[in-house]
């Protein structure tokens, strides 16, 4: 593994452990086996190379996010593929979705939040327009794409952050039977 690569896995790790502002450089650096200056050379600090991780980690995840956000789909099967497309996502690198996480819920003032904010952002208005392309099969939306996004959001995240408290191993793996049922309970709330 290279040496940029090998900085990016030691401080995803670190981070998920201990969380962004708790690691400093120098343990970085150690875990990696670098010196300070390769890290700074490649990412220029520590905010770089937070920076660096989560573009390099999101442009990942568009891989799996595109075929889910296809048009033309009924609400239902787009949901699913969202679903499906998330809980691959994230048991590909369930270390990086829970420092994902973290950070999105750190304080607002904080520079790991700024960081993750818009990528969080960018999904969220993805999801959103999901909703909006699915108004006509939904006559009860009433504008409230927006609310039904963070409703479908926040089911498949609570759900995932459960599941690694539950599955701290990471034996378990997210099985079609409880997407199916996630999206079902979703859609129950939308049609009642």
């Amino acid at each position: 593994m290279e040496n940029r690569m090998r900085i990016m896995e030691c401080a995803k790790e670190l981070f998920y452990a201990k969380g962004y502002d708790a690691v400093g450089v120098q343990e970085i650096v150690d875990r990696a086996g670098i010196t300070k200056p390769t890290l700074y050379y490649y990412f220029g600090s520590k905010m770089g190379l937070l920076k660096t991780l989560l573009e390099t980690k999101f442009e990942e995840s568009r891989v799996f996010f595109k075929e889910a956000f296809e048009e033309n789909q009924d609400i239902r099967s787009s949901l699913y593929r969202m679903a499906r497309s998330y809980f691959d996502f994230f048991e590909k690198d369930r270390e990086f979705y829970m420092l994902m996480m973290a950070l999105f819920y750190s304080a607002r003032e904080n520079e790991a939040y700024q960081a993750v904010k818009p990528y969080v952002t960018q999904f969220y208005e993805t999801v959103v327009e999901v909703f909006d392309r699915a108004s006509a099969q939904l006559g009860n939306m009433n504008g409230r794409q927006r609310q039904f996004a963070i409703g479908f959001i926040g089911t498949i995240n609570h759900y995932l952050l459960l599941h690694c408290e539950m599955d701290p191993d990471h034996h378990e793996k997210i099985g079609e039977e409880k997407i199916i049922s996630l999206v079902n309970q979703f859609m129950y709330g939308i049609f009642t």
